[in-house]
């Protein structure tokens, strides 16, 4: 289609440097020229490729799209009123499907709210017919321009996003690493504890067991589950505030004892509430002691003002005091002791909590009593 010496339609001769029109990688633009006129095809054909173009050209708006999706051209030139399938539908296609192709619209003189329409549905601009060569020209350049910029932010963003996800995966990472240290930390302590106080058979971690079965059974929810494992598991950690003489005394304590031993729950408060993730296990170590008719301590919380885990748990560790052997007495056994917890249904414990106990039954516990013991 190229001619000796180009003109445009209306004789003004062809000027301009076509390496700014090319594509970042160095080849010719690919345009495709879609109008049913082939007179008018062959004279943009004929502009075009003397700048240094790779021009198609087809009549339709049907085949100018099976062209496209053959072809993947850097812009499409096209009339807008065509028989058949016109302008706006091969726009409207070419958004949907090649949203990175520059369109250019070409409409005829007086029409111009339909170009204004064309516009808004995503064409790049749009010329009247037939245009000034140095007007196509430079229409063509501002889209492959604006699509060089588009696609160069669609990378930019495509290697952020790959960045973010990169990023967000070592943090998880990280983050994983860090739980599992604060985990080992924290079974380490409990450790600890309970073998300052003589327990035997990991007593804080059977009791964290039991604690979570029965806020499973409870349809506590799984994001509320970790915070009541971890009040469970560090439920006494106030006891390292606790002289020897009285956690260890093997006979009963005195009032002076008693009310040293008392504050137990305030001091393992104290220790975790500055912590961020154990805000909410803090309170349910804080509330361990209560009961549910509100003769507990510290504060005489009663009924739903005592934090559920809290309640949860006081019913598991009341079934592992009285299922496991003391140095001042035997093991009850579990039908003994889910029989003791059930009588004081409503006035020690939650009755839902006690009736999640009882579906669970005598097998399941003992099960659960066997697990080893280990970080969830």
């Amino acid at each position: 289609m190229a001619a000796a010496d180009p003109v445009g339609y209306e004789g003004v001769p062809m000027t301009g440097d076509s390496s700014s029109l090319e594509p970042a990688d160095g080849t010719a633009a690919r345009v495709l020229i879609v109008d049913d006129d082939a007179v008018v095809r062959d004279a943009l054909g004929m502009v075009l490729a003397e700048e240094g173009y790779e021009c198609r050209t087809t009549s339709g708006a049907e085949e100018a799209l099976e062209l496209v999706r053959a072809t993947e051209p850097h812009l499409v030139l096209s009339d807008m009123k065509m028989p058949g399938k016109d302008g706006l539908w091969l726009l409207d296609r070419l958004r949907r499907e090649r949203p990175d192709t520059a369109v250019v619209m070409l409409t005829a003189f007086g029409d111009t709210e339909a170009a204004v329409e064309c516009l808004r549905r995503g064409a790049t601009d749009y010329l009247l017919k037939p245009p000034k060569s140095s007007d196509l020209l430079r229409a063509i350049e501002r889209a492959l321009s604006r699509r060089r910029d588009e696609r160069a932010r669609e990378r930019y963003r495509s290697s952020l996003q790959r960045t973010v996800k990169e990023k967000a995966g070592d943090l998880r990472r990280a983050l994983v690493e860090v739980e599992a240290a604060y985990h080992s930390t924290l079974y380490a302590l409990v450790a600890a504890l309970d073998a300052r106080e003589h327990e035997t058979g990991d007593h804080s971690q059977r009791v964290a067991r039991y604690t979570l079965a029965l806020a499973d059974r409870l349809g506590v929810p799984m994001t509320q589950r970790n915070d009541i494992f971890r009040g469970a598991l560090l439920h006494d950690i106030g006891k390292i505030g606790v002289p020897d003489a009285i956690l260890l005394k093997p006979g009963p304590l005195d009032p002076r004892e008693w009310e040293e031993m008392r504050k137990h729950p305030q001091t393992g408060f104290n220790i975790l509430k500055s912590i961020g993730f154990l805000k909410v296990p803090a309170e349910i170590v804080l509330s361990h002691q209560e009961r549910f008719d509100g003769s507990g301590y510290p504060r005489g919380l009663e009924r739903e003002a005592i934090p559920l885990g809290a309640r949860i748990f006081a019913v598991a560790d009341a079934l592992d005091a009285m299922a496991s052997d003391r140095p001042y007495r035997k093991s009850l056994g579990f039908d003994q002791a889910i029989q003791e917890i059930t009588r004081q249904s409503g006035t020690q414990f939650d009755p839902q909590v006690v009736d999640a106990l009882l579906a669970i039954g005598k097998p399941g516990i003992e099960t659960i009593a066997r697990l080893e013991s280990r970080p969830l």
